[in-house]
Formats: C-alpha cells, structure tokens, sequence
C-alpha cells in the first residue's frame, strides 16, 4: 500500500490553466474524495495520478516513488472509469483476468485472484456470462474486480457510479466503502456528486477552477466551511445565503435583512463586531430553519423570520418548504407532520448557533 503526493502540482492546456498549483497528502488506506462542479480540475488530477495526463509542474509521489516520467502500468495503480470499458465478447471471468494474463501470470495464479475477486463482489454465479446478461450494477463490480485483481498500492476511481440509476448508486456506495474497509487500501474517487463524497470518504477535497478550496473530514467540511462557495456546493438542498447587514445595539448584534432581523449569539459576537455598518451573507442550511407552531417551549427571541410558503415537497420521512422571507427566498427542511400549505405565510424559527456569516467581497467564512 502506498500514500499519494502532490506537491504544487499545475497542468496547462496550451494557456488554459485546468489545475493551478494542488499540494495534496492522501495517507496510506485512506480514501479520499475529489469533489466539486464540472470543470473544476478534480477528473484532470486523477489522471494525473494515473499518468494519463503529463504534469505541466510539480511532483507527483505514490509510495516513496517520484512517478512523473514512469508511464501509467508501471505505477502499481488501477483505475476504474465511468463507463465500464469492459469487452463484449469476453465472459466476466476473461475480463477480470485479461489485465493479469498480458502481464504474464501464471494460470493457477490468475485463477486465484479472479475466484477471490469474484467472492468479495458477489460475483462468483455470473463468471461466465458476458456484459451484455448483466445489470448496470453487476458490470461495474466486474470493472472493480478487474482493478482489485491486479492488487494495486492505489485504487483510482472516476464517477465510477455516474451511469447507475438512484437506488443502485446507493447499494455500489456502501458495496466500495466495505470493499474499502476490507482491502485497506489506498483509494482516490473523484465526483460531482456531494452526496457520495459525504457518505464515502475518510476526508473531503474541495476543488473549484483548479484550485482547492477545502480539505477535511466530510463533517469538518459541513460544519466548517471555510468558503460560502464549500458552504452551498455540500450539502442538499444546499445552504441558504441571505444579503444583511451588521447592526449593533448595545451589548447585542443584530442580522438586518431588511424586512427582518436575526440576532447573533453571544458566542459568536466577537467575530461579527468588526462588521458593525457593513453587509455580509447569512448562511443557514435548510435542516436549521424550524416551523415556530412545531418547536416546542425553547426561546425564540433574536430567531423569528416570516416566511410566504410558494412549494411544498414531501419526501415521505420530512417536507422540503420553499419560501419568500423579506426579499430572499430559502429551503427550510421541516418534519413530515408539518401542515403548511402554497401561499400560506409561517414564523420560522432559524437556529442561530448553527448559522455561518461570509464576507460580501472575498466570500471567506466569519464565523
């Protein structure tokens, strides 16, 4: 097993920068997401890694190996794509072996990491059947099994799940966090999706044009963003952000939106005091915006915000409200009893200590 390094590492297509000085330390048996928009240089980094991009500059490491100029089979890595790249014509045992058989591993060899591959994905009835008599679900475990039978010091995946439908990208996600757990092995997966990224990596690699915003443990990530652009890409729906400026009165600091106003916690009052007389963007995710009639005896002062109801959405276990407060509209998430109805106007009760503040001109975090 091996850890990966990028040091400063930039890749320019002609003068377009795609990828702007990356250093980044991915741990022996770590897994860690490469998460962000399209185009943000996170698929580029991977290939990278693999060798299938040149490093315009810095060094890339897999182990104690300084691996720029050694092509991408003699780096001890595997690679699994979105599309399953696997051959129609070959039965699922010959596609898992066929990488093992042109490096020139004996027969009981092949065998043996083919059968133990196809055990540990479930694989073992479907050996010899051919891509075309699988699920989507079945051909992208034979594409895994295709890697874990090389036993590589690094797994690569690229949006491995991409193609699958809903309800098997959540099976597949649970299938590679066991097939992680099992091998402790060195994984890197990039995706689009924050969902997975939440739910599958040990830490989180933000990236956006390039560079990367962000790097910590999916919770670290949530509950500390260091950016409002982290703050709305994890997250879903994503986070609210809401123009109002800083008022202070007396001891306390008020949140003016406008039409409303949201008082800043105790806690948190030092960091908003230099803002005093400026705008900057309230940030709260719909999971702490509460209906008043459904919260119970807890104080409510410096929270209350009058909310118009334009879309109910059940989602079965809890009700997605979007609404019109003062001159922005936001998400609440509310629970499945909630009885609000279109064009009814609520009091939403906004849970402050849970609320973030971003800088209006560099978008960094305040507090």
């Amino acid at each position: 097993m091996a850890r990966v390094s990028l040091q400063n590492v930039t890749k320019r297509f002609g003068d377009t920068v795609v990828v702007k000085d990356v250093s980044l330390e991915i741990p022996d048996k770590e897994f860690c997401v490469l998460v962000g928009p399209s185009g943000c240089g996170k698929s580029t980094t991977l290939r990278m890694i693999a060798g299938l991009e040149e490093v315009t500059e810095g060094e890339i490491w897999i182990g104690d190996r300084l691996v720029n100029d050694i092509p991408p089979k003699d780096r001890d890595i595997a690679m699994v794509f979105q599309n399953y790249a696997l051959y129609p014509h070959m039965t699922v045992y010959q596609n898992m072996a066929f990488g093992l058989k042109l490096r020139g591993y004996s027969r009981r060899e092949i065998d043996a990491r083919v059968r133990e591959a196809a055990e540990i994905l479930n694989l073992d009835r479907f050996l010899e059947r051919k891509p075309k008599a699988l699920s989507g679900g079945q051909r992208q475990r034979v594409a895994v099994g295709r890697a874990i039978v090389r036993k590589p010091k690094v797994f690569l995946f690229d949006e491995p799940l991409s193609n699958l439908d809903a309800k098997l990208r959540v099976q597949m996600r649970a299938e590679l966090q066991k097939l992680h757990h099992r091998l402790q092995t060195t994984m890197v997966y990039v995706t689009h999706d924050q969902v997975e990224a939440m739910t599958m990596g040990d830490r989180i690699c933000v990236m956006r044009d390039g560079v990367i915003q962000q790097i910590d443990t999916p919770l670290g990530v949530y509950n500390h963003p260091i950016n409002k652009f982290v703050a709305g890409f994890i997250g879903s729906p994503p986070m609210n952000f809401i123009k109002v400026a800083v008022v202070q009165e007396g001891e306390e600091i008020w949140l003016d939106e406008g039409q409303f106003s949201v008082r800043v916690p105790a806690a948190k009052r030092s960091a908003g005091l230099p803002y005093v007389g400026r705008e900057v963007v309230l940030g709260i995710r719909p999971e702490d915006i509460y209906d008043k009639l459904l919260y119970g005896n807890n104080s409510t002062e410096g929270k209350i915000v009058s909310g118009t109801v334009e879309v109910v959405e059940p989602m079965g276990n809890e009700i997605l409200l979007f609404l019109v407060a003062g001159r922005h509209p936001i998400v609440a998430r509310v629970t499945a009893n909630n009885e609000a109805q279109v064009n009814q106007e609520i009091e939403l009760i906004f849970q402050m200590d849970k609320a973030h503040l971003f800088d209006l001109d560099t978008e960094r975090q305040i507090f």
